[in-house]
């Protein structure tokens, strides 16, 4: 069976980088196990498969190449643009259910944004020295008086700080201890950032997520959210706006953009959206067993 797999870059630049997401419409024929096996076939970080729903505007299941996940930030902005721009969504407002519940989105200047829940904090104290010795770094590598942190918005990110661009470009991590981390915690995986020279953006980082197939990825909108979070409360940025810049030390580069709205009440972070740009980069046919 030949599957048609749209692609669109979210999180561009001025109509440039991103990252890529498959996404495949009416797919309400389609069982869990089918749908893994077009997303294995299409290969992308993330593919999107979009359904019907009695509790939202539609339905959306996320599977990267080798396992599906709750939520993928990338996948949902590529999706809902799309949707926005053929006039499926006629109204600024629009909803997604997933198999952790329904998520808000809205449409601001042009641009998708997606809900996601407030933060939780967990200090993996225990496996500091197993943490760095994954990234191939030592404490000294790291941002001053700063630690690893395991943020949750919806899916789980490891959060680590490191000094500067120098740092962060010449990370070569090792895959299975990162998997090995990963699974103990429930990450979808590693968001190492530092704080860049552009003063464009307030933190550009990485994301590496082997334990989900994925050696890194050019946007990670549900890891902005974990990491701008994690400025606001353990950075102190007492701000409500973030933009975090990812995928400049990819090999080739993709350089994203992903614009974090925090909402604040006495101090605490209640909940965020984060958003951006897409634009539709191609087409896609994979050939499964049926």
């Amino acid at each position: 069976m030949t599957i048609n797999v749209q692609v669109i870059n979210a999180f561009s630049i001025d109509g440039q980088g991103g990252n890529p997401a498959g996404v495949v419409f009416d797919a309400d024929q389609f069982s869990p196990q089918t749908k893994q096996a077009i997303a294995t076939a299409a290969g992308f970080p993330e593919t999107a498969f979009v359904s019907s729903s009695t509790v939202a505007d539609f339905k959306l299941d996320f599977f990267t190449p080798t396992k599906q996940i709750p939520h993928c930030g990338h996948a949902t902005i590529a999706t809902f643009s799309y949707l926005k721009s053929m006039g499926k969504i006629k109204s600024n407002r629009s909803s997604k259910e997933t198999i952790d519940g329904c998520r808000s989105i809205f449409f601001k200047d042009g641009l998708a944004f997606m809900e996601q829940k407030a933060p939780t904090f967990l200090n993996p104290s225990a496996d500091f020295e197993k943490i760095l010795a994954s990234l191939n770094l030592s404490s000294n590598d790291l941002l001053p008086e700063l630690m690893p942190m395991v943020v949750n918005t919806g899916n789980s990110f490891l959060i680590v700080p490191v000094k500067n661009e120098t740092v962060l470009a010449a990370i070569r991590y090792n895959k299975e201890m990162v998997s090995q981390v990963s699974e103990k915690y429930g990450l979808i995986g590693y968001y190492v950032y530092t704080h860049p020279a552009l003063q464009a953006f307030d933190a550009t980082a990485r994301m590496f997520g082997p334990f989900y197939g994925i050696d890194e990825e050019a946007a990670t909108g549900m890891a902005a959210g974990p990491l701008a979070a994690y400025l606001y409360k353990e950075e102190k940025l007492l701000k409500e706006h973030f933009a975090i810049e990812q995928g400049r030390f990819m090999h080739p580069a993709s350089p994203s953009r992903i614009q974090v709205d925090l909402t604040i009440a006495g101090g605490e972070i209640t909940g965020l959206f984060a958003g951006g740009d897409s634009y539709v980069s191609g087409e896609k046919k994979v050939e499964i067993a049926w």
